[in-house]
């Protein structure tokens, strides 16, 4: 039962992710809180499964023209000493505390949508 379970998870998470809407915040929640997953698991999860997303995402963009070279590495650096600062303040910190934290995040983000939202 738990795979067809984590399956139709995947794919729920999978469809927002695939269409650009940020799936880990629609995957985390539901590994969390419906499959009964720890926040680090579903967390690492969640990044794991962006890899070969992101490969097509770049290949397609690519094909497609639309990249823009040009300092690249001025984004690239800071962005993967600060992942590597991340990592090891969330391998740090306990579940409970990642879990309140993204929740937070999640209320924040859902704030900042409603104010747009509004003012348009």
């Amino acid at each position: 039962m738990s795979f067809y379970l984590y399956l139709l998870l995947g794919f729920l998470g999978g469809v927002p992710a695939g269409m650009g809407m940020g799936g880990g915040t629609v995957t985390i929640p539901l590994l969390t809180l419906v499959g009964g997953v720890e926040q680090k698991i579903a967390q690492c999860a969640n990044l794991f499964s962006f890899l070969p997303m992101s490969v097509c995402a770049l290949k397609t963009h690519a094909e497609n023209g639309l990249l823009k070279t040009q300092g690249v590495l001025w984004i690239i650096l800071p962005a993967l000493a600060l992942s590597l600062l991340g990592v090891l303040l969330a391998s740090s910190l306990p579940s409970e505390t990642l879990k309140k934290a993204f929740g937070a995040f999640l209320i924040g983000l859902a704030f900042v949508g409603f104010y747009r939202a509004k003012s348009t």
